[in-house]
């Protein structure tokens, strides 16, 4: 993490986890700090952080929709502990 300047003005943010500082009427961030989340949390974050826009993306296309409904499928099934037969895309 970086230093800041003593006696500065800074505007503090927030984007996701991480905050940042910067001096007011400039535009350039300095990383500050950042809050803690466990490795497994974290990775569900990555996770839904991948697929939402394929989500969303999926309403205006019905390809993308079809597959994701394909992948939803396959998920069920396999949470059923059944077999699942490999096809071909």
């Amino acid at each position: 993490m970086s230093q800041l300047e003593p006696g500065a003005a800074y505007v503090y943010e927030r984007d996701g986890t991480r905050i940042y500082a910067r001096k007011v009427g400039e535009t350039t961030r300095t990383l500050i700090g950042e809050d803690y989340i466990s490795d497994h949390r974290r990775i569900k974050i990555e996770i839904a952080e991948e697929w939402f826009p394929i989500i969303r993306a999926a309403e205006q296309n019905p390809a993308l929709q079809e597959a994701v409904e394909r992948v939803k499928i396959l998920y069920e099934l396999s949470k059923q502990d059944q077999p699942i037969a490999h096809h071909p895309v």
